[in-house]
C-alpha cells in the first residue's frame, strides 16, 4: 500500500490520470455527438437525409461540415428560418456570381427544403422557422394600421411605401414584395438576407411582424383607384410616363397640324 500511495504522489502519476481523462471524456463525446447531430428527425425535416443533400447540391460552395470557404459563408448559425427563405425562394442555389442573388423558381420540394432546413438548424442555434400563430393575416383596421406605419418607418425606405421594391447601391435592390408568402416576409425579417438588416423580437416583436406582414398582404388585395398603377413607384415613374405620352401627344398634334396647312 505505501509503494502504491508513493506511486500516486509522483508528478507523472497525475499527468497520466489526467490524460486518460481527457481520452475517455474525448471518445464518450465522440460517440455521443453524431447522436445529436444526426438524429433521424425533427419537428420539421430529416436531418441525415439534409445533410446527404447538402453534400449533393451546397458543399461545393459552403463546405462539407458547412464552416464556409472563399465562394460562401459559414452556416453554422444561420438557423433553419434562412435556408427555408433561401432555398424556397430560389435564391439558393446561387445560379451565377452576382451583387444580389435573385429570386427565381426552387429546385428542391417543400420537404427537401425542409430536411435542409433541419440539417442546417442542427449544426448551431439560429433563428427558427416561424409559428403558424403568427403567419395568420389579421383583418381589423387597428393591426393594419399598425403594420402600415411599422412599414413606413422600418422597410418603405428600401422596398417602397407600397412594397414595390426600389435601387440600392452598387447593384443591389429591395426586391418587390407582391408574392411574398406570410412564412417567407417573417424569415427574412429575422434573418436579414443580403441587404437587409435583421429585426429580431427586440426590434419588432412577432406580433409586430404578424401586423406588418398583415398590412402587405393586405395591399396586394387592393384594386388601384387611379387606374394603372405604372408598378407603385412613386411620382418618379409617373412623371416619366406623363412626360413621355405628352411628348407623342404633341409631336403628333404638330405633324397634323402640318398636314392640314399643307
Amino acid at each position: 500500500m505505501k509503494g502504491l500511495a508513493a506511486r500516486r504522489r509522483r508528478p507523472l502519476a497525475t499527468v497520466v490520470l489526467l490524460l486518460m481523462a481527457l481520452v475517455v471524456t474525448g471518445a464518450a463525446y465522440a460517440v455521443a455527438a453524431p447522436t445529436f447531430a444526426n438524429a433521424s428527425t425533427t419537428a420539421a425535416g430529416d436531418v441525415q437525409r439534409g445533410r446527404d443533400l447538402f453534400v449533393a447540391s451546397c458543399a461545393s460552395c459552403h463546405g462539407a461540415q458547412a464552416t464556409g470557404t472563399r465562394a460562401a459563408p459559414s452556416l453554422v448559425g444561420v438557423g433553419a428560418a434562412a435556408v427555408d427563405f433561401q432555398v424556397s425562394t430560389g435564391r439558393m442555389p446561387l445560379a451565377n456570381t452576382a451583387p444580389q442573388a435573385p429570386r427565381k423558381p426552387t429546385e428542391f420540394t417543400q420537404q427537401d427544403v425542409a430536411d435542409l432546413s433541419a440539417y442546417v438548424a442542427s449544426l448551431g442555434p439560429g433563428p427558427a422557422i416561424p409559428e403558424d400563430q403568427y403567419l395568420n393575416l389579421k383583418t381589423d383596421d387597428e393591426s393594419l394600421a399598425k403594420g402600415a406605419e411599422l412599414f413606413r418607418v422600418n422597410c418603405a425606405m428600401c422596398h417602397n411605401v407600397v412594397g414595390a421594391g426600389g435601387a440600392l447601391t452598387r447593384g443591389k435592390y429591395a426586391p418587390p414584395l407582391e408574392g411574398v408568402t406570410p412564412k417567407q416576409m417573417y424569415e427574412a425579417m429575422v434573418t436579414g438576407p443580403q441587404s437587409m438588416p435583421v429585426f429580431n423580437d427586440a426590434n419588432l416583436s412577432p406580433t409586430d411582424k404578424q401586423d406588418v406582414i398583415s398590412y402587405l398582404k393586405y395591399l396586394e388585395e387592393q384594386p388601384s383607384p387611379g387606374g394603372f398603377s405604372l408598378g407603385s413607384l412613386g411620382p418618379v415613374s409617373e412623371a416619366l410616363f406623363a412626360w413621355a405620352f405628352g411628348i407623342v401627344v404633341l409631336i403628333g398634334a404638330a405633324v397634323w397640324l402640318t398636314a392640314k396647312s399643307s
